[in-house]
C-alpha cells in the first residue's frame, strides 16, 4: 500500500478574507491540528463537521487522538439535520473507520465501507462533498477490496469534482493517488507528471504537512540524482514537523550498512 490513507479533506484552502479561516488552516498545514481545533465552537452543523475533519485527519497523520475524533464525530452527527450534513458526517466516519483499519488500529473495514455507502446515498452527485466523497470510496477500493480499476473510476470522479468546485487540496491527493496507480503500471512519464503536479499544488497552498509525502511520491518515479535530492528535501521537512506523518518514517529511513561492510 502507498500510504493512501493519508489524504486529508479539501476544506480550507478558499478562507479567502475570514481571520478565523485562516488562522485555521495555518495551524493545519503545520500539523497543530488540536490547535486548530480548539479555535471552532462546535455549536453548529459546519463548525462541528470541520472540527471533525481537522481531528480525523490528525489521527490519519499521527495515528494518536482517536477518542478525540470519535467525541468530535458524535457531535457533528447529533447537530447534522439537513441530507449533506448526515452525509458530511456520515463521509468522516468512514473515513475515521477506514484509518483505525489501514493503521492496524481496529478492522472496521465494514464500518467504513457501510458509512461511506450511507453517506453517497445522502450527498447529491454535484454537491460540494461528492468530490471528497469519491476520493475516500476510492481509497476503499484501492486499500480495502483491493481493487485498481474501481480506485482509478473513483479518483476520477473526485478529480472532476475538486476541479469544478475549485478545491485545489483535493486536487493535489487526486493527483497523486492516480499517480500512484500509473506508477504501479510502470507508466512513468504520467505518474511523474501526476506527483508533480500534486507537489506543485502543495507548495503554492502552503500545506506543509503534506509536502513531505509529495516530494517522497516524485521521487520514486523520478531517477537519480534527482531522486536522492527529493528524498533528503522530505527528510529536512519530516523532521521540521517532529515526525509528522508518522508512515512517513520508514520510507526516509537510509537502509541498514551491510554488516560484512559497516
Amino acid at each position: 500500500m502507498a500510504h493512501s490513507a493519508m489524504a486529508g479533506s479539501g476544506w480550507g484552502t478558499n478562507e479567502g478574507d475570514d481571520p478565523l479561516q485562516t488562522a485555521v488552516w495555518r495551524l493545519r498545514s503545520r500539523a497543530c491540528w488540536a490547535d486548530a481545533a480548539a479555535l471552532l465552537e462546535p455549536v453548529t452543523a459546519a463548525t462541528a463537521l470541520q472540527r471533525t475533519a481537522l481531528l480525523v485527519e490528525r489521527c490519519l497523520y499521527t495515528e494518536q487522538g482517536w477518542a478525540d475524533a470519535e467525541d468530535a464525530l458524535r457531535t457533528a452527527e447529533a447537530l447534522a439535520h439537513s441530507d449533506e450534513e448526515r452525509g458530511a458526517a456520515a463521509c468522516e466516519r468512514g473515513q475515521l473507520a477506514y484509518a483505525a483499519t489501514v493503521h492496524g488500529v481496529r478492522d472496521r473495514s465494514d464500518e467504513a465501507r457501510a458509512a461511506l455507502g450511507r453517506a453517497a446515498a445522502l450527498v447529491p452527485p454535484g454537491a460540494a462533498g461528492r468530490a471528497l466523497l469519491d476520493f475516500r470510496r476510492g481509497l476503499l477500493a484501492e486499500n480495502l477490496a483491493r481493487s485498481p480499476q474501481a480506485a482509478r473510476a473513483a479518483y476520477r470522479r473526485a478529480h472532476a469534482g475538486a476541479t469544478a468546485h475549485a478545491d485545489p487540496l483535493l486536487q493535489s491527493f487526486t493527483w497523486r493517488h492516480l499517480a500512484g496507480l500509473a506508477l504501479r503500471e510502470g507508466e512513468l512519464a504520467e505518474a511523474r507528471h501526476g506527483f508533480a503536479e500534486s507537489l506543485r499544488i502543495r507548495e503554492e497552498l502552503g500545506y506543509l504537512v503534506g509536502t513531505a509525502p509529495a516530494l517522497v511520491s516524485l521521487a520514486d518515479a523520478e531517477s537519480e540524482p534527482e531522486a536522492s535530492r527529493l528524498r533528503e528535501e522530505a527528510r529536512r521537512l519530516f523532521r521540521l514537523l517532529g515526525g509528522v506523518p508518522t508512515w512517513l518514517a520508514r520510507h526516509l529511513t537510509p537502509p541498514a550498512p551491510d554488516a560484512a561492510t559497516a
